[in-house]
């Protein structure tokens, strides 16, 4: 019983946040949702300032600090583990859709681009940075990054393994492409409000943030292969990297 309603548990919230995730590239195109980034009642422009900040800082804390090593290390004495990466997706999902119900619009425009064929191109570099977000994810192992694989090993009795360091496909170019996917699409629209704008960059602060304690977790957990690779891969811009020098000793 307690098999199943861990894999019940993890299935439900895994499918929340496919929900969550399509929900919010109607939130920032506007495209098919009731509330966007740039919907909503009117509030003081300095209230709304501040509302939106608690948003953004809500979700870059929960995401960063539930994220690290350290506090997994204390989470999972309370929350067993198979359950845990499960757990860290569904309040994801809840200060998600909090920020969603809650952001306010700000007044201004940034820029707004007119011609209908640049129109289309934004709309579609924005497509590619969510598609590139999603074929990330799959490419590094996609349930397993939102607690699925985890209820399912548990599910059927077998010990739950990491996957080995490995570099496929975009992880060749960049060391990631999934946050890449994600500045593209938060910057991509031909609308620029002043909402937008904020949301745009309390985002990509975030992601820099992030991947500071990010690459370091990285290194503490792989060693000498994760800086062998940051030393040929760049990490977020697809720039040449000179080749290392020869070691003098073999």
């Amino acid at each position: 019983m307690k098999r199943i309603a861990t894999l019940l548990y993890g299935t439900i919230n895994y499918v929340l946040f496919l929900g969550v995730f399509l929900y919010l590239i109607g939130f920032l195109t506007g495209f098919l949702v009731p509330k966007n980034v740039n919907s909503g009642p009117k509030t003081p422009t300095s209230i709304a300032f501040m509302i939106n900040i608690l948003l953004l800082s809500l979700f870059g804390i929960q995401h960063t600090v539930m994220a690290r090593p350290g506090f997994k290390s204390w989470w999972t004495r309370i929350v067993p583990k198979p359950m845990e990466r499960s757990t860290y997706v569904l309040l994801t999902n809840i200060c998600l859709v909090l920020l969603y119900w809650q952001w306010k619009p700000l007044p201004g425009v940034l820029w707004e681009v007119e011609s209908f064929g640049a129109q289309i191109a934004l709309y579609s570099l924005f497509g590619c940075g969510i598609g590139l977000v999603l074929v990330s994810t799959f490419l590094i192992d996609h349930f397993d990054l939102f607690g699925l694989r985890q209820v399912v090993l548990y599910f059927r009795g077998l010990e739950y393994f990491e996957r080995p360091f490995r570099i496929p496909a975009f992880y060749k170019i960049v060391r990631h492409p999934l946050y890449v996917g994600w500045l593209i699409s938060f910057w991509a629209t031909p609308t620029m409000t002043t909402g937008h704008f904020m949301f745009a960059v309390g985002n990509s602060l975030y992601i820099l943030i992030a991947l500071a304690f990010e690459e370091r977790d990285l290194v503490s957990h792989f060693g000498k292969a994760y800086r062998r690779y940051q030393e040929s891969t760049p990490m977020l811009l697809p720039l040449p990297r000179k080749k290392r020098a020869l070691e003098t000793s073999r």
